[in-house]
């Protein structure tokens, strides 16, 4: 059911989620967060929505999105409230802000907050240069952007480096957990032995091959060298270098990879990208600090270019905050962090 409240208040909002309750039965107490999604008011914002309605049958949740209209349009906000198959398992209140109201985003929105429920921030499109800065960001305990949906991805990530507050994520980090698990999983097997260098290979503006290539060099303590292709999007390989031999992780088709290295059989493996509602998920099963991503943007100043001298991006991100994540003593460790 969708309901349509135009030039409305926040007020009249509230009035009508108390009468939708009475009269269907719908429990806010049900709700294990509040879920803010900040977005310009395009076509891309169902797309948006419709990930946060598949979420929430995971983590049921009432999801406050914040639309910005025309700057330049009289003030106003145009309600919505979306209830029962057209919200998944969450009550969805839409927020169209137009003039100057686009920029009050957090006066709309406090009072609408489920009382003592964590809050997310999550900007699916462009987002601040400082989440934890930004109005609505400052309401959260954990803030969510997509560097891989920024005009500049790698500058936006490396800019977010230096800003990096704990509670920041990134949707491009949470599409690597597949590859990160694959990679120790393949380093618990024999020979242990020390890995002498390591090659990320990926889209040149792919912001996840520079997480990737950023957390093997904070973890490996071993040369990383990040090669950029466009033969193919996103990641496209990952070779480790050891005495014995290379373990070589590729994947040219975005699909299926494989995984090869010495004394094992070569192994097909299942690693298609990940969509944004299966991200979003996996984001939402945390609320505390991400160490192990903090420690990713850390090792960014540490990746080589494939001429061997450090890229624009790397030297950029070089006066983060160093991260605070302890280092893993085993392979294993660092797996049960990094797909938590």
């Amino acid at each position: 059911m969708i309901i349509d409240l135009p030039s409305t208040t926040t007020s009249a909002l509230n009035k009508k989620l108390v009468e939708i309750r009475e009269q269907g039965g719908q429990v806010a107490l049900g709700r294990v967060l509040t879920l803010v999604i900040v977005a310009d008011d395009d076509a891309k914002l169902e797309d948006a929505i419709e990930a946060a309605n598949d979420a929430s049958r995971e983590h049921p949740s009432r999801v406050i999105v914040v639309a910005k209209g025309a700057r330049t349009a009289a003030p106003r906000i145009d309600g919505q409230i979306r209830v029962g198959g057209d919200a998944g398992a969450s009550e969805v209140i839409v927020l169209r802000l137009y003039g100057p109201l686009a920029a009050q985003g957090q006066s709309a929105v406090v009072p609408l907050l489920l009382p003592d429920a964590p809050i997310v921030t999550w900007w699916p499109g462009a987002g601040p240069k400082a989440p934890a800065e930004d109005p609505l960001g400052q309401l959260a305990q954990r803030r969510i952007t997509d560097s891989a949906a920024e005009k500049s991805p790698i500058r936006s990530l490396t800019t977010r480096a230096k800003s990096y507050v704990e509670g920041d994520t990134d949707l491009a980090w949470t599409r690597l957990t597949r590859w990160r698990a694959q990679l120790v999983s393949a380093l618990d097997l024999p020979p242990y032995e020390k890995i002498t260098s390591a090659t990320v290979t990926g889209e040149a503006d792919s912001p996840s091959t520079e997480l990737l290539a950023g957390w093997l060099a904070e973890y490996l303590k071993a040369p990383v060298h990040r090669v950029k292709s466009s033969s193919a999007q996103g990641i496209i390989s990952v070779k480790l270098e050891r005495k014995s031999g290379a373990v070589e992780l590729t994947r040219p088709d975005g699909r299926v990879g494989t995984l090869t290295q010495p004394g094992q059989p070569t192994r097909r493996i299942a690693l298609q990208r990940r969509s944004n509602p299966e991200c979003l998920v996996e984001e939402l099963r945390r609320l505390d600090p991400d160490e192990i991503y903090e420690a990713a943007l850390h090792g960014l100043h540490k990746i080589a270019a494939s001429n061997g001298s450090k890229p624009a991006a790397a030297k950029a991100s070089a006066s983060a905050k160093p991260a605070a994540a302890a280092k893993p003593k085993t392979a294993r460790k660092t797996a049960e962090k990094s797909t938590s």
